[in-house]
């Protein structure tokens, strides 16, 4: 769902007016009860960096990607990537 420019503005006033006693955060949990040995234990794992290709597409394919706003390329690979999960 994509917003306007002038909500988006109006909805980051409104976060911006809050008061941090004005915010829950009982649904964020508390990850200070996991442990010294369970963050001895963790990994920090970066993703691969995407391979910049040159694909051919139908002009119309890449319009509709392109009219959907910033981000097109990445949704183009969340599309690729969801088909080739589907096919494994």
């Amino acid at each position: 769902m994509r917003g306007s420019k002038q909500s988006i503005k109006s909805d980051l006033a409104r976060i911006d007016a809050l008061k941090d006693k004005d915010i829950d955060y009982s649904e964020i949990p508390d990850l200070s009860t996991l442990g010294e040995e369970f963050w001895s234990k963790a990994v920090v794992k970066r993703a691969e960096p995407k391979a910049q290709v040159t694909i051919r597409v139908d002009r119309e394919v890449l319009d509709w990607f392109k009219a959907q706003g910033k981000g097109y390329q990445s949704r183009i690979n969340a599309v690729l990537r969801a088909y080739k999960e589907a096919q494994t």
